[in-house]
């Protein structure tokens, strides 16, 4: 049985140790949250209401799950994504304390190829692969427990930050320029992506705590779309380095999302306009990590 967790301005986190955790963990500390990280593993429910057993949370994140979209194993991102997530609600259900409030991270990969542009909450979800699908199920799940729970949904569009994974392309390609190497093998460069930054997704985090409306989803996006094309076009200016880019075919996907943009509208509504900061801000600041000029 876990340790009783007094209320307070108490978050209930999960996935502190991945890159969005951490960096939401600092901007809560920041601002005067008390952060308890969910240690248990997702996929043990026992494990989970357990350690939640006889605790109390003003606020739940639920951020922890299989984020990546190439992920090999198909039945390990329903396990986490789907059946995890309900391994967690099922345990804050049981516990007797009411919390003011659930997030639970979606994707908008969900929306999959639609022809929207941008995108509305409202827009018809059209999931491309796995992981979206695993996201969705997770949605419709949720009806479950909406009597029980004060549940909101984000939907992240992409963004970055320092400490985000190699595995994913903008990181990818902030190693090699600050690295100088000579070339890089990319898949499509013409799908279009917001590139965000996290620390602007905590912040909207964070305000989704004090202001989303339990029942409703959110997408949490700027509007504005990059191709890899114009990513690599700033870093050239940035760095003075050109990097050769050959389209490695194996690295395209089938059924490839080819434009995610958002319509911001709706959260801003809820929580006010958000500062953007300018995509070469945000490599910039990836740029001057220590960690993206290590050659080990």
């Amino acid at each position: 049985m876990g340790a009783p967790i007094d209320m307070g301005r108490t978050v209930l986190l999960t996935g502190a140790d991945g890159f969005t955790g951490r960096h939401l963990t600092a901007q809560a500390t920041q601002r005067g949250y008390d952060v308890y990280p969910l240690a248990a593993d997702l996929t043990d429910a026992q494990g989970i209401a357990g350690e939640l057993s006889g605790s109390a949370f003003d606020y739940v994140v639920h951020l922890a799950a299989i984020s990546a979209v190439t992920h090999a194993d198909e039945l390990a991102l329903y396990g986490v994504n789907l059946f995890g997530t309900l391994n967690l609600l099922n345990a804050l259900a049981a516990l007797a304390n009411t919390t003011s409030k659930v997030i639970v991270a979606s994707s908008a990969n969900i929306y999959g190829n639609t022809s929207a542009s941008p995108i509305r909450e409202s827009s018809t979800p059209a999931p491309a692969n796995h992981y979206a699908m695993s996201k969705l199920a997770m949605e419709y799940m949720l009806a479950q427990f909406r009597e029980r729970l004060p549940l909101v949904v984000a939907r992240p569009f992409n963004y970055t930050g320092i400490g985000h994974d190699q595995r994913f392309v903008i990181p990818k390609i902030i190693q090699h320029f600050a690295q100088r190497r000579p070339r890089i093998e990319l898949g499509n460069l013409s799908v279009e992506r917001e590139f965000n930054d996290v620390r602007t997704v905590c912040h909207t985090y964070l305000a989704l705590l004090e202001h989303g409306v339990a029942d409703e989803t959110y997408n949490i996006c700027s509007g504005n779309v990059f191709s890899l094309t114009d990513v690599i076009d700033t870093l050239t200016a940035l760095t003075g380095h050109h990097l050769e880019v050959t389209v490695n075919p194996d690295f395209v996907r089938a059924n490839e999302v080819q434009r995610l943009c958002g319509d911001p509208a709706k959260l801003e509504s809820c929580i006010g306009a958000l500062e953007h900061p300018p995509l070469a801000d945000t490599l910039r600041w990836m740029l001057d990590a220590p960690s993206t000029s290590d050659n080990s």
